[in-house]
């Protein structure tokens, strides 16, 4: 069995109801709510192994999912769900070699997402006006291990993409309807854009622009999705969620 390597990221389980996701740093410590753990321990540790904190609480160590990474990452702007992630993966038919060019890197969810999937051959090119988001994006990326997939750019989208003949191109602007030519211009013939936004005005110039700029095949959906209690005599929806989170406007270069 493949042992945890010191800059790997781990899952930590205690109880149902309490997991962390850290990436193995020897020169730190990692706080929970039972105590520290030193994170030399974790080097050479094999996964299913058990790890004590410093007052004898024991975690059940493993290799953390890409999922459970996204979700440790620091935040600093509103980020996509993974539902409406899944869906714009799908619905762009972005894998393993594509060019997919992406404006308004935030955070970073959605360019790492994409970034996994066009490995070992594509690349995403994002671009974030602000400098502050895109330097601590970069930091996100270094420690995902994506940063050979990830072309980022600090420069204004309105300009237009450096990039042609992408197979698709995602939009997360609060005001994508002024780039809607750019993204047609960038696209190859049967690229696919996805636009999302939060609020229904938002749509509406949206589809307005997409028309005009002349992508076709347009759908606006918007997904939900609903947690159960595990428990088999309490099954139920779960009290508190998360509802709506936006709008996924899709178009075709045709």
């Amino acid at each position: 069995m493949r042992r945890i390597n010191a800059g790997e990221w781990v899952t930590l389980y205690y109880s149902e109801g309490e997991t962390y996701t850290v990436r193995v740093d020897p020169e730190k410590v990692f706080h929970t709510t039972r105590g520290y753990v030193n994170l030399r321990d974790l080097v050479g540790a094999e996964p299913g192994s058990v790890i004590e904190t410093n007052v004898g609480e024991r975690f059940i160590v493993s290799r953390a999912s890409f999922i459970d990474k996204l979700a440790s990452l620091r935040r600093f702007t509103q980020v996509i769900y993974p539902k409406d992630l899944g869906y714009i993966l799908l619905s762009t038919g972005v894998g393993p070699g594509s060019r997919v060019g992406e404006a308004g890197t935030g955070t970073g969810f959605l360019t790492a997402t994409l970034a996994y999937y066009v490995r070992p051959d594509g690349k995403v090119y994002t671009y974030e006006v602000r400098r502050d988001f895109y330097e601590k994006a970069l930091e996100n990326f270094k420690a995902l291990g994506l940063l050979p997939f990830i072309v980022a750019k600090n420069k204004d989208i309105k300009e237009g993409f450096d990039e042609q003949e992408l197979d698709a191109v995602v939009l997360d602007l609060p005001d994508p309807w002024l780039v809607a030519d750019k993204a047609y211009a960038a696209l190859a013939h049967g690229g696919t854009l996805v636009v999302f936004v939060p609020t229904v005005p938002q749509v509406e110039r949206s589809l307005h622009a997409l028309r005009r700029a002349g992508f076709r095949r347009l759908e606006v959906i918007e997904l939900m999705m609903r947690r159960y209690k595990t428990e088999p005599a309490e099954l139920r929806p779960e009290t508190i969620g998360v509802q709506h989170t936006g709008y996924i406007i899709q178009g075709q270069k045709l």
